[in-house]
């Protein structure tokens, strides 16, 4: 391990306090009060950051959301491993559908969801989010080429996509209900298209 350079930060060093309070305030700013009502003073007086330095760091509201979202593509996401592809897409699916149900995490995800139709900055974190995202999720489907299940040459991604794209339909566009039954059915749709080899690279 190489000593740390001039300028560097330990882990654990100030700058990765600071970081991790202002995320944390962010997420906390956003349950509450939304995309709309997120500011850089909230930020700075729920974290304990003096508001000089969230604005030298971050620039604004915006900077906030996209660091954010950054440090959230970085962490694992519990892939499913049910030994079938229908299993895991409707596993996947309901992962997506409770995480907008919760009562902390739903609002946060809403918030950033509605930034990124109203940042580029925000919208640029929130491609590379879900392009993480689908990326870990690659598996399930490379899991069910090796097992038969679908074509080889399916679309990972793309599989996953239309799995979970009908939830976000109804969250954002028709504000129909988005509960576990509309996931189901989401991602025995996925499974099926998936297995027909309509979802091809």
């Amino acid at each position: 391990m190489t000593a740390a350079g001039p300028g560097s930060v330990r882990p654990g060093g100030r700058t990765a306090r600071v970081r991790d309070a202002v995320r944390e305030a962010t997420l906390a700013e956003l349950a509450e009060h939304g995309y709309r009502g997120l500011t850089v003073e909230g930020v700075a007086a729920r974290s304990g950051v003096h508001k000089t330095t969230v604005y030298r760091r971050w620039r604004n509201a915006d900077g906030l959301v996209a660091d954010a979202l950054g440090r959230a593509a970085a962490e694992p996401w519990p892939i499913p491993d049910s030994g079938t592809l229908a299993g895991d897409l409707r596993a996947i699916a309901r992962l997506v559908q409770a995480g907008f149900a919760d009562p902390r995490e739903g609002p946060v995800s809403r918030a950033f969801v509605l930034a990124a139709a109203q940042s580029t900055d925000a919208a640029r974190a929130l491609n590379a989010f879900f392009a993480r995202r689908h990326e870990q999720a690659a598996v399930v489907v490379e899991r069910a080429v090796s097992r038969g299940e679908v074509p080889a040459g399916t679309d990972a991604a793309e599989v996953v996509r239309v799995a979970v794209a009908p939830l976000y339909y109804r969250l954002f566009i028709t504000g129909e209900p988005a509960g576990q039954e509309a996931a189901d059915r989401a991602a025995a749709a996925a499974c099926a298209a998936a297995r027909a080899g309509a979802l091809l690279t």
